[in-house]
């Protein structure tokens, strides 16, 4: 098993390159299911839910090279099964983005239910809703649902809650199906954009994109298309809550800086120093203790709810009282109990944490419960005092690029312990 050894308390100083965003790329690769064809996507981050959605592509009967570091070329032209199993499905809980795509194209597609994080109850519902308003013939059995249509038609889909994954799917299943298609309340998550847009250049016929309404109007002319995964605003967030965590200074290059805006605030709010120093780079730089801020997680461009265990440990080294607030998953406190092994003061009641400062936090072995909550104890081994052990890098892997080697890099006394 392998593990992190952090040695805190040492202030970073550096350059962090940003990585593409995991929660922009499998969405674009899914929608290379649409169109039979060579596509090539560019920024492509090597993290194990990357991998695993390729390998379901594969078994879908995809092409896949790998040209250089992070440009893959995919031929989607043999696209010749509608089953995604059980076995990759339920590592990942996007994997269930295949389902639109193949069942727009070839009429039928049988996914198993997904998987992913313990982070609470996130239901495909609104993706099922959604494709039988479309014309789908649905059935769930055995733990797949198996969904079936000669042409889906165009629908009026009303989102009771912004459902990013569900925009996404509904989308793509959009472009090729018959008439208009109305999203309403949808999501207007960068990520969803940027599928979009990847969507418009391969022949789609989409506007109202980073709106709460989106209509599509549907097309039988779809083609392969050469584009860019942009660069993850969560990872660059962590990053940015890693200078506040450890202290020092830190460039934030390949990042985008409108897409953290709310974040931007948060953090000035509670006393780091953020400037943009070109189109794609921020500085950031911490001196001194930081102020308490209260956090409400919401639907961008609110404060996203994956950068909420990061910036909980922030707060729990500021300065007075802070209340976080949960609103988008019921479970997502999970790393409290981990935190707290370190020294935090948290009390949880309900779908809020109150966090008083304390002075240090300390080195203690913990244990990562999920993706995010596996970068907030990087960044709290970092503040402490003393030597920290993160275990439950599965998690970690899933959505950050070498994390430990970008943080040694900046001066972090940081590396991996442990066999493959």
């Amino acid at each position: 098993m392998e593990y992190l050894e952090i040695k805190g308390g040492r202030a970073l100083s550096g350059t962090v390159r940003i990585s593409g965003a995991k929660n922009a790329a499998l969405p674009m690769l899914a929608a290379t299911l649409l169109a039979g064809g060579s596509f090539e996507i560019h920024q492509v981050p090597d993290l194990q839910d990357v991998r695993t959605f390729l390998q379901l592509l594969k078994e879908l009967g995809v092409e896949i090279e790998r040209t250089r570091d992070s440009t893959l070329v995919i031929d989607s032209s043999k696209l010749d099964s509608f089953e995604a199993p059980y076995d990759l499905v339920r590592r990942m809980r996007a994997s269930v983005l295949v389902l639109s795509p193949l069942v727009a194209r070839l009429g039928r597609a049988r996914v198993s239910l997904p998987g992913g994080c313990a982070i609470g109850a996130r239901p495909i519902d609104f993706h099922l809703k959604g494709l039988e308003l479309m014309g789908a013939k649905l059935e769930i059995r055995e733990g797949f649902v198996e969904a079936r249509a000669k042409r889906l038609k165009g629908a009026h889909i009303y989102f009771d809650i912004p459902s990013v994954t569900g925009t996404e799917n509904l989308m793509m299943a959009a472009c090729l199906a018959k008439g208009n298609t109305v999203l309403e309340n949808a999501a207007k998550e960068p990520e969803v954009v940027a599928l979009g847009k990847m969507l418009q250049d391969m022949g789609a016929k989409i506007k109202g994109l980073g709106t709460d309404t989106i209509v599509v109007q549907g097309t039988t002319d779809l083609r392969p298309v050469s584009c860019t995964i942009i660069p993850d605003r969560i990872e660059a967030g962590t990053y940015l809550m890693a200078a506040g965590a450890a202290g020092g200074e830190l460039v934030i290059e390949n990042c985008v800086p409108e897409h953290l805006e709310t974040v931007i605030i948060k953090l000035k709010a509670a006393g780091l120093k953020i400037k943009v120093i070109d189109a794609d780079k921020l500085k950031v730089k911490r001196r001194g203790r930081l102020r308490s801020v209260d956090i409400k997680t919401q639907p961008y461009p609110g404060f996203p709810t994956d950068l909420q265990a990061q910036i909980m440990v922030l707060m729990a080294t500021a300065g007075r009282l802070s209340v976080i607030t949960e609103t988008i998953f019921e479970n997502r406190f999970m790393h409290v109990a981990e935190l707290k092994r370190l020294g935090a003061d948290i009390r949880v009641e309900g779908r809020s944490a109150i966090v008083k400062g304390v002075k240090h936090l300390y080195g203690a072995p913990v244990m990562a419960t999920d993706l995010r909550a596996s970068a907030s104890l990087v960044l709290a081994g970092l503040a402490a005092k003393g030597t920290t052990v993160v275990q439950g890098l599965e998690h970690l892997d899933r959505g950050y690029e070498k994390m430990d080697e970008k943080l040694l890099s900046v001066g972090a006394r940081i590396r991996r312990i442990g066999d493959n």
